[in-house]
Protein backbone atom coordinates (compact mmCIF):
# COMPACT_ATOMS: atom_id res chain seq x y z
CA UNK A 1 0.00 0.00 0.00
CA UNK A 2 1.35 3.69 -0.81
CA UNK A 3 2.76 5.52 2.27
CA UNK A 4 0.39 7.29 4.97
CA UNK A 5 1.02 9.69 7.71
CA UNK A 6 1.19 6.96 10.17
CA UNK A 7 3.69 4.68 8.17
CA UNK A 8 5.96 8.09 8.40
CA UNK A 9 5.36 8.84 12.06
CA UNK A 10 6.51 5.45 13.05
CA UNK A 11 9.21 5.58 11.10
CA UNK A 12 12.32 5.19 13.49
CA UNK A 13 14.66 7.18 11.56
CA UNK A 14 12.68 10.06 11.33
CA UNK A 15 11.33 10.60 14.68
CA UNK A 16 8.49 12.71 14.10
CA UNK A 17 5.70 13.85 16.89
CA UNK A 18 2.20 14.69 16.14
CA UNK A 19 0.76 17.40 17.24
CA UNK A 20 -2.82 17.67 15.84
CA UNK A 21 -5.28 15.77 13.57
CA UNK A 22 -4.05 11.98 15.19
CA UNK A 23 -7.34 10.40 13.93
CA UNK A 24 -6.03 11.31 10.34
CA UNK A 25 -3.04 9.61 9.72
CA UNK A 26 -3.93 7.18 7.94
CA UNK A 27 -4.48 9.01 4.88
CA UNK A 28 -2.20 7.99 2.31
CA UNK A 29 0.39 10.91 1.01
CA UNK A 30 1.62 11.04 -3.06
CA UNK A 31 4.75 13.02 -2.11
CA UNK A 32 6.37 15.44 0.37
CA UNK A 33 6.93 18.94 -0.90
CA UNK A 34 8.54 21.55 0.71
CA UNK A 35 7.70 25.37 0.35
CA UNK A 36 7.86 28.28 2.18
CA UNK A 37 5.94 30.13 0.40
CA UNK A 38 3.28 32.23 2.47
CA UNK A 39 0.81 30.48 -0.24
CA UNK A 40 1.79 27.43 -1.84
CA UNK A 41 -1.80 26.47 -2.77
CA UNK A 42 -1.31 27.54 -6.48
CA UNK A 43 0.96 24.57 -6.73
CA UNK A 44 0.01 21.73 -4.77
CA UNK A 45 -2.34 18.75 -6.49
CA UNK A 46 -3.69 17.52 -3.39
CA UNK A 47 -2.38 14.10 -1.29
CA UNK A 48 0.87 16.41 -0.21
CA UNK A 49 2.58 16.31 2.92
CA UNK A 50 4.02 19.85 3.13
CA UNK A 51 7.09 20.34 4.92
CA UNK A 52 7.71 24.40 6.36
CA UNK A 53 10.25 25.88 8.55
CA UNK A 54 7.42 29.19 8.37
CA UNK A 55 10.02 31.30 7.38
CA UNK A 56 7.47 33.93 5.18
CA UNK A 57 5.01 33.11 7.91
CA UNK A 58 3.38 34.90 11.38
CA UNK A 59 2.83 31.95 12.82
CA UNK A 60 2.33 33.33 16.01
CA UNK A 61 -0.97 35.11 14.38
CA UNK A 62 -4.20 32.69 15.19
CA UNK A 63 -6.03 34.66 11.67
CA UNK A 64 -2.86 34.36 9.71
CA UNK A 65 -2.56 30.04 10.87
CA UNK A 66 -6.52 30.18 10.47
CA UNK A 67 -6.47 31.13 6.55
CA UNK A 68 -3.33 29.43 5.91
CA UNK A 69 -4.64 26.30 7.55
CA UNK A 70 -7.88 26.44 5.68
CA UNK A 71 -6.43 26.86 2.27
CA UNK A 72 -4.22 24.22 2.66
CA UNK A 73 -7.26 21.67 3.54
CA UNK A 74 -9.36 23.20 0.57
CA UNK A 75 -6.07 22.26 -1.59
CA UNK A 76 -5.94 18.93 -0.47
CA UNK A 77 -3.15 18.98 1.52
CA UNK A 78 -3.14 15.85 3.74
CA UNK A 79 -0.49 17.28 6.51
CA UNK A 80 1.75 19.68 7.65
CA UNK A 81 5.29 18.81 8.85
CA UNK A 82 7.08 21.79 10.93
CA UNK A 83 10.48 21.87 11.51
CA UNK A 84 11.24 23.19 15.30
CA UNK A 85 15.10 24.55 16.03
CA UNK A 86 14.99 26.53 12.64
CA UNK A 87 12.84 29.51 12.88
CA UNK A 88 10.59 28.52 15.57
CA UNK A 89 11.77 26.74 18.82
CA UNK A 90 8.66 25.01 18.63
CA UNK A 91 5.63 25.01 17.09
CA UNK A 92 3.69 27.99 17.81
CA UNK A 93 0.01 27.34 19.39
CA UNK A 94 -1.87 29.63 16.80
CA UNK A 95 -1.11 26.77 14.40
CA UNK A 96 -1.54 24.34 16.54
CA UNK A 97 -5.10 25.30 17.29
CA UNK A 98 -5.86 26.13 13.56
CA UNK A 99 -4.68 22.64 12.34
CA UNK A 100 -7.00 20.95 15.30
CA UNK A 101 -10.12 23.10 14.35
CA UNK A 102 -9.63 22.38 10.60
CA UNK A 103 -8.29 18.65 11.38
CA UNK A 104 -4.95 18.85 9.53
CA UNK A 105 -2.50 16.26 10.87
CA UNK A 106 0.72 18.18 12.23
CA UNK A 107 3.88 16.73 12.43
CA UNK A 108 6.52 18.13 14.54
CA UNK A 109 9.78 17.62 12.65
CA UNK A 110 13.22 17.22 14.60
CA UNK A 111 16.28 19.91 14.01
CA UNK A 112 18.21 16.99 13.17
CA UNK A 113 15.53 14.95 10.78
CA UNK A 114 16.47 16.76 7.45
CA UNK A 115 13.27 17.58 5.27
CA UNK A 116 15.13 15.55 2.10
CA UNK A 117 15.11 12.04 4.78
CA UNK A 118 11.17 12.44 4.75
CA UNK A 119 11.01 13.53 0.90
CA UNK A 120 13.40 9.79 0.32
CA UNK A 121 11.02 8.02 2.94
CA UNK A 122 8.22 9.14 1.20
CA UNK A 123 9.82 8.60 -2.40
CA UNK A 124 11.16 4.64 -1.36
CA UNK A 125 7.91 4.14 -0.06
CA UNK A 126 5.64 5.35 -3.59
CA UNK A 127 8.48 3.36 -5.26
CA UNK A 128 8.68 -0.02 -3.18
CA UNK A 129 4.42 0.25 -3.30
CA UNK A 130 4.58 0.38 -7.37
CA UNK A 131 7.08 -2.59 -7.23
CA UNK A 132 4.74 -4.48 -5.40
CA UNK A 133 1.76 -3.56 -7.68
CA UNK A 134 4.08 -4.81 -10.25
CA UNK A 135 5.21 -7.75 -8.85
CA UNK A 136 1.63 -8.31 -7.93
CA UNK A 137 0.58 -7.68 -11.81
CA UNK A 138 2.92 -10.05 -13.03
CA UNK A 139 1.59 -12.72 -10.44
CA UNK A 140 -1.64 -12.12 -11.93
CA UNK A 141 -0.69 -12.44 -15.55
CA UNK A 142 0.55 -15.65 -14.91
CA UNK A 143 -2.13 -17.27 -13.24
CA UNK A 144 -4.77 -15.56 -15.65
CA UNK A 145 -2.45 -17.15 -18.39
CA UNK A 146 -2.60 -20.58 -16.87
CA UNK A 147 -5.96 -20.49 -16.10
CA UNK A 148 -6.79 -19.51 -20.07
CA UNK A 149 -4.80 -22.27 -20.74
CA UNK A 150 -6.17 -24.99 -18.97
CA UNK A 151 -9.68 -23.96 -18.07
CA UNK A 152 -10.61 -21.64 -20.32
CA UNK A 153 -12.24 -18.45 -20.56
CA UNK A 154 -14.19 -19.19 -17.37
CA UNK A 155 -11.27 -20.11 -15.86
CA UNK A 156 -9.74 -16.81 -16.17
CA UNK A 157 -13.33 -14.48 -15.06
CA UNK A 158 -12.33 -17.21 -12.15
CA UNK A 159 -8.86 -16.02 -11.40
CA UNK A 160 -9.55 -12.39 -12.62
CA UNK A 161 -12.07 -12.08 -10.09
CA UNK A 162 -10.14 -13.62 -7.19
CA UNK A 163 -7.36 -11.09 -8.34
CA UNK A 164 -9.82 -7.98 -8.10
CA UNK A 165 -11.89 -9.34 -5.08
CA UNK A 166 -14.62 -9.13 -6.75
CA UNK A 167 -17.25 -10.65 -9.90
CA UNK A 168 -16.39 -10.62 -13.43
CA UNK A 169 -18.55 -11.38 -16.83
CA UNK A 170 -17.90 -11.63 -20.33
CA UNK A 171 -20.79 -11.28 -22.81
CA UNK A 172 -20.75 -12.35 -26.43
CA UNK A 173 -21.33 -10.34 -30.36
CA UNK A 174 -24.55 -10.16 -29.32
CA UNK A 175 -24.39 -8.61 -25.80
CA UNK A 176 -26.01 -11.83 -24.01
CA UNK A 177 -24.02 -13.28 -20.78
CA UNK A 178 -21.74 -15.96 -21.61
CA UNK A 179 -20.19 -16.90 -18.01
CA UNK A 180 -19.53 -15.08 -14.94
CA UNK A 181 -17.73 -15.46 -11.53
CA UNK A 182 -18.81 -16.03 -9.35
CA UNK A 183 -22.15 -17.78 -10.65
CA UNK A 184 -24.10 -15.42 -7.74
CA UNK A 185 -22.61 -12.46 -10.59
CA UNK A 186 -24.81 -13.75 -13.24
CA UNK A 187 -28.33 -11.52 -12.22
CA UNK A 188 -26.25 -8.24 -11.74
CA UNK A 189 -24.45 -8.94 -15.44
CA UNK A 190 -27.27 -9.87 -16.85
CA UNK A 191 -29.05 -6.15 -15.80
CA UNK A 192 -25.73 -4.21 -17.47
CA UNK A 193 -26.94 -6.04 -20.85
CA UNK A 194 -28.27 -2.31 -22.11
CA UNK A 195 -24.46 -1.01 -21.12
CA UNK A 196 -22.50 -3.36 -23.03
CA UNK A 197 -24.91 -2.57 -26.11
CA UNK A 198 -23.63 0.86 -25.72
CA UNK A 199 -20.11 0.06 -25.67
CA UNK A 200 -20.57 -2.41 -28.94
CA UNK A 201 -21.24 0.92 -30.96
CA UNK A 202 -17.74 2.56 -30.31
CA UNK A 203 -14.65 1.16 -32.10
CA UNK A 204 -12.65 -1.35 -29.41
CA UNK A 205 -10.86 -0.90 -27.85
CA UNK A 206 -13.48 0.96 -25.69
CA UNK A 207 -14.35 0.44 -22.05
CA UNK A 208 -16.73 2.99 -19.55
CA UNK A 209 -17.56 2.55 -15.65
CA UNK A 210 -20.85 1.52 -14.64
CA UNK A 211 -21.68 3.22 -11.10
CA UNK A 212 -24.38 0.99 -9.58
CA UNK A 213 -26.56 2.43 -6.87
CA UNK A 214 -25.36 2.95 -3.23
CA UNK A 215 -25.85 -0.66 -2.65
CA UNK A 216 -24.22 -2.40 -5.37
CA UNK A 217 -20.33 -2.11 -6.99
CA UNK A 218 -18.69 -0.42 -9.36
CA UNK A 219 -18.34 -1.86 -12.60
CA UNK A 220 -15.98 -1.16 -15.66
CA UNK A 221 -16.88 -2.34 -18.78
CA UNK A 222 -14.43 -3.18 -21.47
CA UNK A 223 -14.80 -4.54 -25.20
CA UNK A 224 -12.56 -7.25 -26.30
CA UNK A 225 -11.48 -7.60 -30.26
CA UNK A 226 -9.46 -5.50 -32.40
CA UNK A 227 -11.56 -5.16 -35.37
CA UNK A 228 -14.03 -2.30 -35.93
CA UNK A 229 -16.80 -3.81 -34.63
CA UNK A 230 -16.30 -5.72 -30.59
CA UNK A 231 -16.40 -9.77 -30.29
CA UNK A 232 -17.23 -9.63 -26.38
CA UNK A 233 -17.07 -7.88 -23.35
CA UNK A 234 -15.54 -8.04 -20.56
CA UNK A 235 -17.44 -6.92 -16.95
CA UNK A 236 -15.47 -6.25 -13.88
CA UNK A 237 -17.30 -5.25 -10.34
CA UNK A 238 -15.40 -4.49 -7.30
CA UNK A 239 -16.44 -2.79 -4.27
CA UNK A 240 -13.97 0.77 -4.96
CA UNK A 241 -11.99 2.03 -8.09
CA UNK A 242 -9.28 -0.76 -9.00
CA UNK A 243 -5.47 -0.16 -7.36
CA UNK A 244 -2.55 -1.02 -9.38
CA UNK A 245 -1.85 -4.45 -9.03
CA UNK A 246 -5.94 -4.90 -10.05
CA UNK A 247 -5.21 -2.81 -13.08
CA UNK A 248 -2.59 -5.15 -13.90
CA UNK A 249 -4.87 -7.90 -13.84
CA UNK A 250 -7.63 -6.48 -15.90
CA UNK A 251 -5.52 -5.40 -18.51
CA UNK A 252 -3.70 -9.22 -18.84
CA UNK A 253 -7.47 -10.18 -18.82
CA UNK A 254 -8.48 -8.23 -21.36
CA UNK A 255 -4.69 -9.02 -23.76
CA UNK A 256 -5.98 -12.80 -23.47
CA UNK A 257 -9.30 -12.74 -23.86
CA UNK A 258 -8.90 -10.01 -27.05
CA UNK A 259 -6.30 -13.34 -28.22
CA UNK A 260 -8.60 -15.93 -27.61
CA UNK A 261 -12.00 -14.15 -29.60
CA UNK A 262 -8.87 -13.50 -32.35
CA UNK A 263 -8.12 -17.49 -32.02
CA UNK A 264 -11.73 -18.26 -32.32
CA UNK A 265 -12.38 -15.82 -35.33
CA UNK A 266 -9.47 -17.54 -37.29
CA UNK A 267 -11.15 -21.18 -36.51
CA UNK A 268 -14.90 -19.94 -37.22
CA UNK A 269 -13.63 -18.86 -40.83
CA UNK A 270 -12.07 -22.62 -40.78
CA UNK A 271 -15.57 -24.27 -40.02
CA UNK A 272 -17.28 -21.76 -42.20
CA UNK A 273 -15.11 -23.16 -44.85
CA UNK A 274 -15.62 -26.63 -44.01
CA UNK A 275 -19.45 -25.77 -43.47
CA UNK A 276 -19.54 -24.43 -47.00
CA UNK A 277 -17.98 -27.62 -48.18
CA UNK A 278 -20.40 -29.78 -46.06
CA UNK A 279 -23.74 -27.59 -47.89
CA UNK A 280 -22.15 -28.20 -51.45
CA UNK A 281 -22.59 -31.89 -50.92
CA UNK A 282 -26.02 -32.20 -49.23
CA UNK A 283 -27.04 -29.93 -52.41
CA UNK A 284 -25.47 -31.97 -54.64
CA UNK A 285 -27.42 -35.52 -53.06
CA UNK A 286 -24.44 -36.67 -51.51
CA UNK A 287 -25.91 -37.00 -47.80
CA UNK A 288 -23.23 -39.89 -47.13
CA UNK A 289 -20.18 -38.28 -47.70
CA UNK A 290 -21.45 -34.49 -46.17
CA UNK A 291 -21.74 -36.78 -42.71
CA UNK A 292 -18.80 -38.08 -43.44
CA UNK A 293 -16.74 -34.64 -43.90
CA UNK A 294 -19.41 -32.79 -40.79
CA UNK A 295 -17.79 -35.33 -38.44
CA UNK A 296 -18.21 -33.59 -34.62
CA UNK A 297 -18.48 -30.15 -35.67
CA UNK A 298 -21.86 -30.50 -37.64
CA UNK A 299 -22.58 -34.20 -37.61
CA UNK A 300 -25.79 -33.76 -34.83
CA UNK A 301 -27.02 -31.23 -37.28
CA UNK A 302 -27.52 -33.86 -39.81
CA UNK A 303 -28.72 -36.83 -37.48
CA UNK A 304 -32.03 -35.03 -36.80
CA UNK A 305 -34.62 -32.44 -38.85
CA UNK A 306 -33.31 -29.23 -40.05
CA UNK A 307 -34.35 -26.02 -41.60
CA UNK A 308 -32.25 -24.09 -44.43
CA UNK A 309 -32.84 -20.68 -43.78
CA UNK A 310 -31.66 -18.22 -46.92
CA UNK A 311 -31.18 -14.35 -46.26
CA UNK A 312 -30.20 -11.93 -48.22
CA UNK A 313 -29.96 -8.08 -48.40
CA UNK A 314 -31.90 -5.47 -50.97
CA UNK A 315 -29.83 -3.54 -53.84
CA UNK A 316 -29.35 -0.60 -50.79
CA UNK A 317 -27.22 -2.55 -48.86
CA UNK A 318 -24.68 -3.99 -51.56
CA UNK A 319 -21.83 -2.54 -52.39
CA UNK A 320 -18.91 -0.72 -50.75
CA UNK A 321 -21.07 1.62 -50.53
CA UNK A 322 -23.04 0.27 -47.48
CA UNK A 323 -22.03 1.16 -44.77
CA UNK A 324 -19.94 -1.33 -43.42
CA UNK A 325 -20.38 -3.52 -39.98
CA UNK A 326 -22.63 -0.81 -38.39
CA UNK A 327 -25.14 -1.03 -41.49
CA UNK A 328 -24.86 -4.74 -41.87
CA UNK A 329 -28.02 -6.72 -40.99
CA UNK A 330 -26.83 -9.83 -42.41
CA UNK A 331 -23.72 -9.52 -39.98
CA UNK A 332 -26.54 -8.96 -37.24
CA UNK A 333 -28.00 -11.82 -38.31
CA UNK A 334 -25.38 -14.25 -38.48
CA UNK A 335 -24.38 -13.01 -34.50
CA UNK A 336 -27.72 -13.29 -33.07
CA UNK A 337 -28.16 -17.06 -34.47
CA UNK A 338 -24.71 -17.90 -34.01
CA UNK A 339 -25.13 -16.82 -29.91
CA UNK A 340 -28.04 -18.42 -29.50
CA UNK A 341 -26.88 -21.48 -30.80
CA UNK A 342 -23.22 -21.12 -28.77
CA UNK A 343 -25.83 -20.40 -25.69
CA UNK A 344 -28.35 -23.46 -26.20
CA UNK A 345 -25.61 -25.71 -26.81
CA UNK A 346 -26.34 -26.76 -30.27
CA UNK A 347 -24.63 -27.02 -33.68
CA UNK A 348 -25.43 -24.65 -36.73
CA UNK A 349 -24.05 -24.04 -39.79
CA UNK A 350 -23.83 -20.65 -41.31
CA UNK A 351 -22.36 -19.77 -44.88
CA UNK A 352 -21.79 -16.55 -46.71
CA UNK A 353 -22.73 -16.36 -50.51
CA UNK A 354 -22.05 -13.42 -51.78
CA UNK A 355 -24.93 -11.29 -50.44
CA UNK A 356 -26.65 -14.14 -49.53
CA UNK A 357 -26.35 -15.85 -45.54
CA UNK A 358 -27.76 -20.06 -45.76
CA UNK A 359 -28.42 -21.49 -42.67
CA UNK A 360 -28.75 -24.68 -41.32
CA UNK A 361 -29.98 -25.17 -37.91
CA UNK A 362 -32.11 -27.95 -35.67
CA UNK A 363 -35.74 -27.63 -36.39
CA UNK A 364 -37.44 -26.09 -32.87
CA UNK A 365 -33.77 -24.97 -31.90
CA UNK A 366 -32.52 -21.60 -30.50
CA UNK A 367 -31.04 -20.37 -34.11
CA UNK A 368 -34.10 -21.09 -35.68
CA UNK A 369 -36.07 -18.89 -32.91
CA UNK A 370 -32.89 -16.11 -33.51
CA UNK A 371 -33.67 -16.13 -37.06
CA UNK A 372 -37.63 -15.74 -36.54
CA UNK A 373 -36.62 -13.21 -33.80
CA UNK A 374 -34.51 -11.03 -35.93
CA UNK A 375 -36.66 -10.51 -38.26
CA UNK A 376 -39.36 -9.63 -36.41
CA UNK A 377 -37.73 -6.88 -34.63
CA UNK A 378 -36.60 -5.53 -38.33
CA UNK A 379 -40.15 -6.24 -39.11
CA UNK A 380 -41.12 -3.82 -36.09
CA UNK A 381 -38.33 -1.49 -37.12
CA UNK A 382 -40.01 -0.78 -40.65
CA UNK A 383 -43.34 -0.35 -39.38
CA UNK A 384 -41.86 2.23 -36.96
CA UNK A 385 -39.60 3.74 -39.88
CA UNK A 386 -36.70 3.03 -38.00
CA UNK A 387 -35.91 0.32 -40.29
CA UNK A 388 -36.09 1.48 -43.77
CA UNK A 389 -33.00 1.21 -45.14
CA UNK A 390 -32.39 -2.40 -43.88
CA UNK A 391 -33.67 -4.40 -47.00
CA UNK A 392 -33.19 -7.95 -45.32
CA UNK A 393 -35.30 -10.79 -46.60
CA UNK A 394 -35.36 -14.12 -44.59
CA UNK A 395 -37.10 -17.65 -46.39
CA UNK A 396 -37.29 -20.54 -43.94
CA UNK A 397 -37.57 -24.28 -45.65
CA UNK A 398 -39.68 -27.07 -43.82
CA UNK A 399 -37.76 -29.59 -41.63
CA UNK A 400 -36.65 -31.95 -43.47
CA UNK A 401 -33.41 -34.48 -43.46
CA UNK A 402 -29.59 -34.89 -45.04
CA UNK A 403 -31.63 -36.54 -48.21
CA UNK A 404 -33.96 -34.15 -48.97
CA UNK A 405 -31.97 -30.75 -48.42
CA UNK A 406 -31.79 -29.35 -52.09
CA UNK A 407 -35.42 -29.87 -51.64
CA UNK A 408 -35.40 -27.69 -48.59
CA UNK A 409 -32.78 -25.15 -50.27
CA UNK A 410 -35.55 -24.32 -53.12
CA UNK A 411 -38.40 -24.18 -50.18
CA UNK A 412 -36.17 -21.34 -48.81
CA UNK A 413 -35.70 -19.88 -52.15
CA UNK A 414 -39.72 -19.83 -52.90
CA UNK A 415 -40.07 -18.27 -48.88
CA UNK A 416 -37.63 -15.72 -49.70
CA UNK A 417 -38.92 -15.03 -53.43
CA UNK A 418 -42.29 -14.77 -51.70
CA UNK A 419 -41.39 -12.53 -48.69
CA UNK A 420 -39.73 -9.92 -51.13
CA UNK A 421 -42.75 -9.78 -53.26
CA UNK A 422 -45.39 -9.33 -49.92
CA UNK A 423 -43.22 -6.72 -48.46
CA UNK A 424 -42.37 -9.13 -45.49
CA UNK A 425 -38.51 -9.99 -43.70
CA UNK A 426 -39.60 -13.55 -42.58
CA UNK A 427 -41.49 -16.47 -44.02
CA UNK A 428 -41.58 -19.47 -43.54
CA UNK A 429 -42.34 -22.43 -46.22
CA UNK A 430 -45.10 -23.75 -44.45
CA UNK A 431 -46.96 -20.58 -44.36
CA UNK A 432 -47.13 -20.73 -48.28
CA UNK A 433 -49.42 -23.95 -48.25
CA UNK A 434 -50.95 -22.75 -45.20
CA UNK A 435 -52.20 -19.42 -47.00
CA UNK A 436 -53.47 -18.64 -50.13
CA UNK A 437 -52.41 -18.42 -53.66
CA UNK A 438 -54.47 -15.44 -54.27
CA UNK A 439 -51.72 -12.92 -52.58
CA UNK A 440 -49.35 -14.12 -54.98
CA UNK A 441 -51.53 -12.85 -57.99
CA UNK A 442 -50.39 -9.39 -56.74
CA UNK A 443 -47.21 -9.82 -59.33
CA UNK A 444 -47.04 -7.78 -62.17
CA UNK A 445 -46.12 -10.26 -64.59
CA UNK A 446 -49.74 -11.89 -63.63
CA UNK A 447 -51.55 -9.00 -63.67
CA UNK A 448 -50.16 -7.79 -67.21
CA UNK A 449 -51.12 -11.48 -68.16
CA UNK A 450 -54.57 -11.10 -67.16
CA UNK A 451 -54.88 -7.56 -68.79
CA UNK A 452 -53.94 -9.25 -71.69
CA UNK A 453 -56.33 -11.93 -71.44
CA UNK A 454 -59.60 -10.04 -70.85
CA UNK A 455 -58.56 -6.98 -73.10
CA UNK A 456 -61.05 -7.74 -75.42
CA UNK A 457 -63.96 -8.54 -73.38
CA UNK A 458 -63.15 -4.71 -71.64
CA UNK A 459 -63.27 -3.14 -74.69
CA UNK A 460 -66.65 -5.08 -76.12
CA UNK A 461 -68.12 -3.72 -72.49
CA UNK A 462 -67.22 -0.51 -73.60
CA UNK A 463 -69.05 -0.15 -76.13
CA UNK A 464 -72.20 -0.62 -73.93
CA UNK A 465 -73.57 -3.68 -75.98
CA UNK A 466 -73.13 -5.42 -73.03
CA UNK A 467 -71.68 -6.56 -69.58
CA UNK A 468 -69.83 -9.37 -70.49
CA UNK A 469 -66.70 -9.23 -67.62
CA UNK A 470 -69.44 -9.17 -64.77
CA UNK A 471 -71.73 -12.36 -66.62
CA UNK A 472 -67.99 -14.04 -66.85
CA UNK A 473 -67.64 -13.71 -62.92
CA UNK A 474 -70.57 -14.06 -62.07
CA UNK A 475 -70.98 -17.74 -64.16
CA UNK A 476 -68.08 -18.71 -63.22
CA UNK A 477 -68.85 -18.51 -59.43
CA UNK A 478 -71.35 -20.13 -59.26
CA UNK A 479 -69.38 -23.37 -61.42
CA UNK A 480 -71.45 -22.82 -64.65
CA UNK A 481 -75.21 -22.93 -62.81
CA UNK A 482 -76.80 -21.27 -65.28
CA UNK A 483 -80.15 -20.30 -62.99
CA UNK A 484 -78.10 -19.16 -60.02
CA UNK A 485 -75.73 -17.07 -61.94
CA UNK A 486 -78.58 -15.50 -64.06
CA UNK A 487 -80.57 -14.67 -60.93
CA UNK A 488 -77.28 -13.05 -59.43
CA UNK A 489 -77.17 -10.86 -62.30
CA UNK A 490 -80.97 -10.28 -62.76
CA UNK A 491 -81.00 -11.27 -66.05
CA UNK A 492 -82.63 -14.31 -68.10
CA UNK A 493 -80.83 -17.49 -68.12
CA UNK A 494 -81.30 -17.47 -72.12
CA UNK A 495 -79.15 -13.89 -71.95
CA UNK A 496 -76.91 -15.43 -69.86
CA UNK A 497 -76.14 -17.99 -71.98
CA UNK A 498 -75.79 -15.29 -75.09
CA UNK A 499 -73.76 -13.36 -73.29
CA UNK A 500 -71.27 -16.71 -72.45
CA UNK A 501 -71.53 -17.71 -75.95
CA UNK A 502 -69.91 -14.18 -77.32
CA UNK A 503 -66.93 -14.72 -74.63
CA UNK A 504 -65.93 -17.73 -76.17
CA UNK A 505 -66.48 -16.50 -79.81
CA UNK A 506 -64.51 -12.77 -78.57
CA UNK A 507 -61.83 -14.88 -76.69
CA UNK A 508 -61.35 -18.48 -79.28
CA UNK A 509 -61.57 -20.56 -76.24
CA UNK A 510 -64.15 -22.81 -74.68
CA UNK A 511 -65.71 -22.17 -71.78
CA UNK A 512 -66.14 -26.10 -71.32
CA UNK A 513 -62.04 -26.39 -70.95
CA UNK A 514 -61.68 -26.32 -66.84
CA UNK A 515 -58.18 -25.00 -67.68
CA UNK A 516 -59.83 -22.40 -69.69
CA UNK A 517 -61.90 -21.13 -66.87
CA UNK A 518 -59.08 -21.54 -64.10
CA UNK A 519 -57.43 -18.87 -66.26
CA UNK A 520 -59.80 -16.90 -66.33
CA UNK A 521 -61.02 -17.35 -62.66
CA UNK A 522 -57.46 -15.90 -62.13
CA UNK A 523 -56.98 -12.98 -64.05
CA UNK A 524 -60.43 -12.28 -63.05
CA UNK A 525 -58.89 -12.24 -59.30
CA UNK A 526 -55.58 -10.66 -60.14
CA UNK A 527 -58.00 -7.62 -62.09
CA UNK A 528 -60.65 -7.14 -59.57
CA UNK A 529 -60.18 -3.71 -57.66
CA UNK A 530 -58.86 -3.77 -54.17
Amino acid sequence: MPPTLASLVHHSALKLTVRAGEDRLDVPVRWAHVSELADPVPYMEGGELLLITALKLDAEDPEAMRRYVKRLVGAGVVGLGFAVGVNYEDIPEALVDAAEAEGLPLLEVPRRTPFLAISKAVSAAIAADQYRAVTAGFAAQRELTKQALVEGPEGLLAALAAQVDGWTALYDASGAVVATAPEWAGRRAARLTADVERLRERPAPASSVVAGPADEDRVELHSLGTGRRPRAALAVGTASALGTAERYAVHSAIALLTLTTERSRSLHAAEQRLGAAVLRMLLAGEPDHARAVAGDLYGALLDAPFRVVIAEVGSALRGPEAGGADNDPLGALTEAVESAAARAGEAVLVVPEGERLVVLAADGGAAVGACGEYGATVEAARAGDQGEDEELVVGVSAPVGPVAAGAAYKQAEQALSVARRRGRVYVEHEQLAAGSVLPLLADDAVKAFADGLLRALHEHDATGRGDLVASLRAWLSRHGQWDAAAADLGVHRHTLRYRMRRVEEILGRSLDDPDVRMELWLALKATAPE
